[in-house]
């Protein structure tokens, strides 16, 4: 999502947080712990940012490629501007002392130690306070620079090995700001990651494919006698049809299967991962209801329905 309006282009930082209202899952809602939302935002904020970088959506003006101290005629430089967040990403955690302090000040330029972009600088205390590591904001940053060089991917799994980086990371990171982290809820969060990494590759194909980038399995296509050209045609022939129903099934596999993570976990944070997976299985719903034709546009899910899968997936029926 592109930003035009004037007010959000000169605030990157805000531009970048109010798409959380725009994801298909809740981000923070309002029946969370106030330090949670607080630390769910700032993970939030890293990660919406770099797939912006990555997709090439920043904020016009070239205010990001500032603060992260790119010349602006390289602002355009996808790699360039990755490699400049991951180095702006370091300092969150080898920054000075005092940078949980600075974290807060607006006209801090990174000069001390300090992150350059406001909205690293929101996740210095959250990185501190609940010990985060840098290996998942690394594995999203990764996972963006590969977008740059991999545009087609082969088999299924050459897609998980990329959903391992691009999704998975953010489930762990809310594992670890609540405090819930156990290698089998990792494993059940993962499945949970990948499976709304498909679903949100399929309501997105036409969008992809507009960016050269194709997402769907090319043993797939060829399995479903599907071409390229047939995934830029205003509406999706059958075979097309029966290729997003057939990996609509595998993301809906993966969300039974990671499922269980809900019940592993009491209180509120039941109700935010039974919303993450309510919100995937209500997307397969939409698209399903589209007779998975994507192409015209991504096929959204209606708050009912929404609510209607949460309550499957908190009754343990699904």
């Amino acid at each position: 999502m592109t930003v035009t309006d004037p007010a959000q282009a000169a605030d990157p930082e805000r531009a970048t947080l109010d798409k959380a209202a725009h994801e298909n899952f809740p981000v923070a809602p309002f029946f969370l712990p106030r330090a949670w939302r607080a630390d769910l935002m700032a993970v939030y904020g890293f990660a919406r940012l770099v797939d912006d970088i990555g997709d090439g959506d920043l904020a016009p003006g070239g205010a990001d490629a500032r603060l992260l101290g790119v010349p602006a005629e390289h602002a355009d430089d996808r790699l360039r501007m990755l490699d400049a967040f991951e180095e702006d990403l370091h300092r969150v955690f080898v920054g000075s002392a005092d940078a949980a302090d600075a974290a807060g000040d607006a006209g801090t330029d990174g000069g001390d130690g300090t992150p350059r972009h406001p909205l690293l600088r929101r996740l210095v205390p959250t990185a501190r306070r609940c010990a985060l590591t840098p290996e998942p904001f690394l594995g999203l940053i990764a996972a963006n620079r590969q977008d740059q060089l991999v545009a087609r991917y082969e088999t299924y799994d050459d897609l998980l090995a990329y959903c391992e980086l691009s999704a998975n990371p953010v489930g762990r990171l809310v594992l670890a700001v609540t405090g819930t982290s156990t290698p089998e809820r990792i494993r059940r969060s993962d499945e949970i990651c990948t499976a709304l990494q498909i679903v949100e590759h399929l309501q997105d194909v036409a969008e992809d494919l507009g960016r050269d980038r194709v997402y769907l399995p090319a043993e797939d296509m060829k399995r479903f006698h599907v071409q390229e050209a047939d995934l830029a045609a205003p509406t999706a022939n059958a075979p097309v049809r029966a290729l997003i129903a057939h990996e609509a099934g595998r993301a809906r596999e993966l969300l039974n299967e990671g499922a269980p993570l809900v019940g592993s976990v009491h209180g509120r944070l039941r109700l935010l991962l039974a919303g993450f997976v309510a919100g995937g299985r209500a997307a397969l719903h939409a698209i399903a209801a589209a007779d998975h034709d994507v192409l015209p546009g991504p096929p959204k899910p209606g708050k009912v329905q929404l609510l209607r899968e949460a309550g499957v997936v908190l009754r343990g029926e699904g």
